[in-house]
This record gives structure tokens, C-alpha cells and sequence, in this order.
């Protein structure tokens, strides 16, 4: 199949592209969120082609996927069938915040978390869930340096969403690394920004990191969560969103008490034996239930199913 898709999500589009499909990906000169064209700093199949969108007819392309509303207008001149891909929890009145795809007939949306579909009101647009799969990381954790790792985007403007307002609890019992875009505007004792970082170079150096702290209140789960489990990290994280079922109970620690978290953050600085063995469990876990394999089996059938259709 020929797959039209922009570069949004890097690390989602870093596990799709994956697939044995060519995939068309939208450049502009600026490079700018309308033409990101292949990413730079992630490893990317030769099949993962940069093209002109508005050059493309209906002989070019087999299958669109969406993920932004401002998308439909750009293809509004190809016939392809559409396929929506909602990575985010809903903003607004949740729960019954609308979504923009909400009641259409053209498309289906595939949520990225069972989370996500429960809390979207899709109306009458059909709906199915393909959770999250990644490239496994090549790294393995060590875990030797008494510090904790973070990887979020844009902590600073959103703050409260990925719990900045929390970070100096934690770096009261270790210093926290944090990776990520957006990072450098962190100014805080004992937190020390890592600012886009390569992918390769950011698991290997979050590895060397005691545990992994996922701090998010209200986001998607996010997929450097999931990477850190497969590098064999143990996870303290907020038990919200899809997190309580990403992470069962002996492969990190879950609460809404944030003093537990910070409790537990301690005890594995303080034994890292007991943190090698949630490590362990959480790569269990985590490579079991989101397994690239697995992710592009799930998007085979769902493409063919709509292209067939």
C-alpha cells in the first residue's frame, strides 16, 4: 500500500513506518508541522518517502491517515479512504468532550488506548483501539547512577498536564534528568534538561538512571514509558490515564499519592536490587503487550479491512 501520512507524533510514526507498506510523508521547505518529512533524530526505513502533498493524485495514494482535524482539507482531493488516529486524551468537558471526527460516515478513528476511546465522545463514528507498539530499544538497563530519568515534551508551557509542578519533590530525593523538546526552559535545583536528544543516545542515557518517572496527569500514554520497561527501567508513575494498565503492580509503582511516588523513588535509590527486579518485570510486561510485531499485525488488518472495503 501506498500510507499518506505527516510526521506528528515521532516516536508513533517511528513504529508505523516500520510496516511493509511505502509510506508517503509531507515535506515543505520550512519543515515546519505541515512538512516535517523524515524524522532526524529517529531511525527510519528507506520506505518512509519525503513527497509534495499537493503533487499527489488518486493513482498515488492507497490509504491517508489522519491525525489532525486541519488534515481533512489537504486531502480533500483524493478519494482514498481515511483513517483517523486519535493519539490524545479529550480537553474540555470531559467525559463528554466531542470529537472532531464525531458522526461521520468517511472514516474510522483509531484510538491508541482504550482509555482514549472510552473518554471521546465519537457519535455515531465507528471506532477501534490499536494500542501502542515500539522498536525495542537496544539498550539494557545498568541503572548504576543514584538519579532518576524523565522524558517529556514541553514541560515548561504545560506544566500541570505532564507534572512539572511536581518535579521538585522528586529531585529533593535524587536529581532528575529530563529529556525531551521544549526542555530547556526547566529551571529548577537538582533537574538538569537534556534537550532533544537523539533517540539511540537518550536510551542510553536513561538507562544508566535508577528508575523512570512518569509524572503526566492527563496525556496519552506515552511511548517513552513504554521504552523504558523494554530497557528493563522501574517505573514510578502516576496512576492515571492508561498507566494502571500499562504497568501492573510488580513492574513499578502506581499511586495518586504523590508522597508514595516519592517514597518509593527513595527505597530503589536506596536498593537497587529491588529495582533491578521490577525492571525485569516491567520488560517482561511491556515487551509482551506492545510488541512491534504485535502493533503491525493490528495495522495490516485494519488497513485491509478499509482498503478493501
Amino acid at each position: 500500500m501506498n500510507i499518506l501520512l505527516w510526521h506528528v507524533h515521532g516516536s508513533w510514526t517511528t513504529s508505523f513506518v516500520q510496516g511493509k507498506h511505502r509510506y508517503l510523508i509531507p515535506v515543505n521547505a520550512a519543515r515546519d508541522e505541515w512538512g516535517r518529512g523524515r524524522a532526524r533524530t529517529f531511525d527510519w526505513p528507506p520506505t518512509a518517502e519525503e513527497v509534495d502533498p499537493a503533487a499527489l493524485s488518486d493513482d498515488d495514494v492507497d490509504l491517508v491517515i489522519l491525525q489532525r482535524p486541519e488534515e481533512l482539507e489537504r486531502v480533500a482531493h483524493l478519494r482514498a479512504p481515511r483513517i483517523y488516529v486519535e493519539h490524545n486524551t479529550p480537553k474540555g468537558d470531559v467525559p463528554n468532550s466531542r470529537h472532531p471526527m464525531a458522526d461521520r460516515d468517511d472514516l474510522v478513528i483509531a484510538h491508541v488506548t482504550h482509555f482514549n476511546e472510552l473518554f471521546w465522545d465519537c457519535g455515531g463514528t465507528r471506532t477501534t483501539v490499536i494500542e501502542h507498539g515500539v522498536v525495542e530499544p537496544a539498550v539494557r538497563w545498568t541503572g548504576e547512577l543514584d538519579r532518576l530519568a524523565v522524558v517529556t515534551n514541553e514541560p515548561v508551557r504545560r506544566n500541570r498536564v505532564t507534572g512539572t509542578d511536581l518535579m521538585p519533590r522528586f529531585a529533593a530525593v535524587a536529581p532528575l534528568d529530563v529529556y525531551g523538546m521544549g526542555v530547556d526552559g526547566l529551571r529548577l535545583d537538582r533537574v538538569t534538561p537534556h534537550e532533544d536528544p537523539p533517540q539511540a543516545a537518550m536510551h542510553a542515557e536513561i538507562a544508566r538512571r535508577r528508575a523512570y518517572l512518569h509524572l503526566c496527569r492527563w496525556t496519552s500514554l506515552g511511548l517513552s514509558l513504554i521504552e523504558a520497561m523494554q530497557i528493563g527501567m522501574p517505573v514510578l508513575a502516576l496512576a492515571t490515564t492508561e498507566a494502571i494498565a500499562a504497568v501492573p503492580p510488580d513492574a513499578g509503582v502506581l499511586a495518586t499519592r504523590v508522597d508514595t511516588l516519592v517514597e518509593a523513588a527513595r527505597w530503589l535509590i536506596d536498593e537497587p536490587g529491588q529495582a533491578r527486579l521490577l525492571g525485569d518485570r516491567a520488560r517482561q510486561v511491556a515487551l509482551a503487550r506492545y510488541g512491534l510485531d504485535r502493533f503491525l499485525a493490528d495495522w495490516d488488518r485494519l488497513v485491509e479491512e478499509e482498503t478493501c472495503a
